[in-house]
């Protein structure tokens, strides 16, 4: 932070601890969890009697202080609020976990079920400098002895033995001969190529079970968790558990036949089957693909794969170089503070935001996430609980400990009428406020004032 800076964050932050109504704005900022962005709401709840039209109680803001509730963002990226993705983080932890061994509603049945932890990669777009390891030592880049030269004039080598921090890892050897169309138009398209991912593992079960899909709809189900990744060069993977499940869901086991075996075999033929076009280029999976059996004992546990898929879900584009926000085609692509190589992955988004058979991709809308605008992590209907219950579930015990302790009225639902009136008052922490949340709750700074 700049000298001029810190010191307007330090004089903003005595300002604050000596306002009268600290400990009140203290006991929102230890609520909202240390939020770097909460949300200002400006309102008041009243509960009337059903019965008598009488008023039994009334909440205002007013008597915050600024006149406002500070509520958290509940946003799951870590760059911009570090509070909120911790909360993100361990949901979508406790949401895959309980797929695996149950809880959450889901019975500990499930973990006699098949399951395997997949990854997805996407196929090259062009060497790109890379970090190799093998017994520990790391390998160079990409050493070739007769290294061919572009038609660019590059040569098609590189002798470094990279470190992990190294800012060249992700960049093309040669970026003139990169194939950025294609790598831009695999991330917009990557959550269409997992649907029909899917789907080709429901065929491929049919037809090794002699089945049609209808009838295997009747004996067998197939659930999924997935997560995406950034690579380093900019383009997404899918880190996925898939479960095999009999009809209904976790509750029942699938058939015989269907094994943890049959299920990698399908995995393979689908991975290799699929492919989705768009002017004119066919994209599919890359030849990279790694299939593991998840076992609670084994060396791929249900723990680690619950970890490790949470870990990428508070992720997203800017931990490649890019920008946590939305850039507009009016802006000096030049000028902004990225990687050159996720400069040129924006500019060709934007370029094929022009033409008028990708409208449908909004690649100008998601230039900023190089192409890819599905949701980061998602599961399949019956694969457990969903994040919605986990965060009602959360609020009904901040509720019901609140109702014990007494700073909330306790009403018979029934015979109390709830009417609340809210508006949107603004968002965010002044920078001595962000320095004074972090200390109160123990959090990092980050995020966005």
């Amino acid at each position: 932070m700049p000298h001029r800076a810190h010191q307007h964050a330090i004089a903003g932050m005595i300002t604050r601890l000596h306002d009268p109504d600290y400990d009140r704005w203290a006991a929102q900022i230890k609520r909202a969890g240390g939020c770097r962005q909460p949300i200002h709401l400006r309102g008041k709840v009243e509960h009337y009697d059903r019965a008598t039209g009488a008023l039994l109680h009334c909440y205002s803001t007013a008597l915050e202080p600024g006149g406002v509730l500070r509520v958290p963002c509940k946003t799951r990226r870590a760059s911009r609020c570090p509070a909120c993705a911790e909360v993100y983080r361990a949901d979508t932890f406790h949401l895959v976990r309980a797929g695996l061994v149950g809880g959450k509603g889901v019975p500990e049945t499930v973990s006699t079920h098949p399951a395997l932890f997949v990854t997805l990669t996407a196929p090259s777009f062009g060497a790109v400098h890379t970090r190799r390891e093998k017994g520990g030592t790391v390998l160079p880049c990409h050493a070739r002895r007769d290294a061919p030269v572009c038609p660019h004039g590059r040569v098609l080598s590189c002798t470094a033995r990279h470190a992990g921090d190294d800012s060249r890892l992700g960049e093309p050897l040669c970026p003139d001969c990169y194939d950025y169309t294609s790598s831009v138009l695999f991330n917009a398209l990557a959550p269409e190529l997992w649907r029909r991912f899917t789907e080709a593992l429901r065929r491929r079960f049919a037809r090794t079970s002699g089945l049609t899909l209808r009838e295997l709809h009747d004996q067998l189900t197939i659930s999924f968790a997935k997560v995406a990744e950034y690579q380093r060069r900019g383009v997404v993977h899918f880190h996925a558990v898939i479960r095999l499940d009999g009809p209904g869901g976790p509750s029942a086991a699938p058939p015989s036949w269907a094994t943890a075996d049959a299920l990698a075999d399908a995995v393979r033929h689908a991975a290799a089957a699929v492919t989705v076009s768009a002017a004119g280029h066919t994209l599919r999976w890359g030849a990279q693909l790694d299939i593991r059996q998840i076992a609670l004992d084994g060396d791929l546990t249900e723990q680690a794969v619950a970890a490790y898929i949470a870990k990428y879900a508070t992720k997203a584009a800017e931990c490649v170089g890019t920008l946590d926000r939305r850039i507009t085609p009016l802006e000096n692509l030049a000028a902004l503070p990225i990687r050159e190589h996720a400069r040129r992955l924006i500019a060709e988004c934007l370029r094929l935001a022009a033409r008028e058979d990708l409208a449908d991709l909004r690649l100008a809308q998601w230039a900023h996430m190089l192409g890819f605008r599905g949701h980061f992590a998602t599961k399949s209907r019956r694969y457990s609980t969903t994040l919605g219950a986990l965060r009602a579930a959360r609020e009904e015990h901040r509720r019901t400990e609140q109702i014990t302790t007494g700073r909330l009225p306790l009403f018979e639902e029934d015979t109390v009428l709830v009417i609340a009136h809210w508006e949107y008052a603004g968002r965010g922490l002044s920078a001595g406020d962000q320095l004074l949340a972090a200390a109160l709750t123990g959090t990092p700074l980050g995020g966005s004032a």
